[in-house]
């Protein structure tokens, strides 16, 4: 602030110097350079031109004296649209969509048939597979979250291929890091929005806040069968024995209810 004044200060002396010379306020600023071994000479200028250039001079100073500033959001915003739009205008071809799914970890086969017979009686098996950046333990008939996975709809039905490991209650096969013989089938089953997510952010003694929320984008997976490894005819017979068996249901044990009878109590059952 003092150097702002000091300035100003200035300015107002060089102003009263063009009024008192009656010469162009550039002159004042920039004098012309004397040549001592030449001749000398003035020059004047008409009442004209000097009320002409010696028009007001007006000066803005603009601060923002708080460090929350709008722009700030407004580019921030606008950076995330442009980007957005950048990828909404990137269109991929078929064979581009498969790749990346390939990338991913799932190969879409097609849409589920009414004739189609994809869920299978379940097996002792498990398998371990890889989803993005996710990895999951699954077997028949278990429902998965993944991220959303971009080229599929619903009722499709996708071979998940990064299989990392195929295990059973006899064998187990690790793959190194992948198995190539082995497969997992799937159907997607929906395509949903998580919970909700608050984001907060803060920088204390800087007037500074941020509060977002954020829904992430899931996919429901349903695993039909898994390929690759071998299961023993007993495993099976034992495993269908399992499902036949009906539990035994469940009762309340026996209850007694006291009964006051001629101001005697006795008991009897529920």
């Amino acid at each position: 602030m003092a150097l702002m004044g000091r300035r100003c200060a200035q300015m107002l002396i060089r102003h009263s110097q063009c009024f008192r010379t009656l010469t162009k306020l550039s002159n004042s600023l920039f004098p012309p350079a004397r040549n001592p071994s030449g001749p000398s000479f003035t020059m004047h200028f008409h009442e004209f031109h000097v009320a002409r250039d010696l028009r007001p001079y007006s000066f803005q100073f603009k601060h923002n004296f708080c460090s929350m500033h709008h722009d700030e959001g407004k580019d921030e915003s606008s950076e995330g649209e442009e980007s957005q739009d950048e990828v909404e205008s990137v269109v991929l071809s078929a064979e581009g969509k498969e790749k990346e799914a390939a990338e991913i970890g799932y190969r879409v086969i097609g849409p589920l048939k009414k004739s189609d017979r994809v869920f299978k009686r379940y097996r002792p098996v498990f398998a371990v597979v890889q989803i993005g950046s996710h990895q999951f333990k699954v077997s028949n008939d278990d429902c998965i979250y993944t991220e959303k996975l971009k080229y599929c709809n619903i009722n499709d039905k996708l071979l998940l291929n990064k299989v990392l490991l195929l295990g059973s209650k006899t064998q187990t096969i690790i793959g190194r890091p992948l198995l190539p013989d082995a497969a997992v089938h799937a159907v997607v089953e929906e395509h949903a929005l998580d919970a909700k997510v608050i984001i907060f952010k803060k920088k204390r003694r800087k007037n500074y806040r941020r509060k977002n929320g954020h829904r992430q984008a899931l996919t429901k997976l349903r695993i039909t069968s898994i390929e690759g490894i071998e299961v023993p005819q007993a495993d099976i017979k034992a495993s269908i024995r399992k499902e036949k068996k009906k539990k035994p249901e469940k009762t309340l044990p026996h209850l007694e209810i006291p009964l006051k009878k001629d101001g005697l109590e006795t008991l009897s059952p529920a």
